[in-house]
């Protein structure tokens, strides 16, 4: 006879008890990281609902832009403008490695010197042009009025940027209008210019020697639906285990009878 024994409020061992512990926090995790992507995906809802309500005001004009501005940039962002003005086309600038349907090219950026009783100059995105491949700094013809123009977009905040590379890697100059990148405060202090806190993404259709198909918004609602199903089907998927190894298999399947 074996002088082993299992000891008392342990009858089925320490491995059955590993096991459940490790399978109840597998779940409850999954189950957490789950419910964290839905919470994900209903801040992302909100925030397009709040970018379709903001496309859906009254367009700004200059003066009221300028008024607009007394609370944070950011919750201007996406609101429609049409805005009065001169173009300044001595400052323009081109910002390099920009794509537009998979083609490399230039993002295009003009100052815009608001019609009004107030100075003020706000930064326009017009839109993109092709790069020139057998001279990188050849630039495409764009068409700038000297007179007073009307601009219709929508507010974004500084454009967007790219990796800079490092020093000496590049060839432009400072003084080329081509640049990797913009910042709306190095740009305000080296033009001298009195430039709004945000910008102005030109919309429209291609005009001026531009092209402005400019991305759709996408709230990326839909990916965080996938990450939460993925993560609940885990959760699923750790439970239907456990129930059968640990518990059909040993408590509810019929035992054979031994052979005789």
């Amino acid at each position: 006879m074996s002088n082993s024994t299992k000891p008392a409020g342990w009858p089925l061992g320490a491995r059955f008890w590993i096991i459940t512990l490790a399978a109840i926090l597998g779940m409850a995790g999954t189950a957490a990281l789950g419910v964290w992507q839905l919470d994900r995906a209903a801040q992302k809802q909100a925030l397009a609902a709040a970018i379709d309500a903001r496309g859906r005001q009254a367009a700004l004009d200059g003066p009221a832009l300028q008024q607009a501005l007394a609370q944070p940039a950011e919750e201007l962002v996406h609101r429609p403008v049409a805005l009065q003005g001169r173009w300044l086309a001595q400052y323009t600038r081109y910002l390099d490695n920009r794509q537009m349907q998979g083609r490399p090219g230039f993002f295009v950026l003009t100052p815009l010197a608001l019609a009004g009783p107030t100075p003020a100059v706000v930064l326009v995105q017009r839109g993109w042009v092709p790069r020139n491949f057998q001279d990188r700094l050849a630039l495409a013809p764009v068409d700038t009025p000297a007179g007073p123009v009307t601009v219709s977009g929508r507010l974004a905040l500084s454009p967007s940027r790219l990796y800079d590379m490092a020093t000496g890697a590049d060839p432009v100059s400072e003084t080329s209008p081509i640049r990797q990148n913009l910042d709306m405060a190095a740009y305000r202090k080296e033009t001298g210019l009195p430039l709004l806190a945000v910008s102005v993404l030109q919309t429209g259709g291609a005009s001026e020697g531009l092209q402005r198909d400019w991305p759709q918004i996408d709230a990326g609602v839909d990916k965080h639906y996938g990450y939460a199903f993925q993560w609940f089907g885990l959760c699923a998927l750790m439970a239907v285990l456990y129930v059968w190894f640990q518990l059909f298999r040993r408590f509810i399947r019929p035992r054979q009878p031994p052979a005789v």
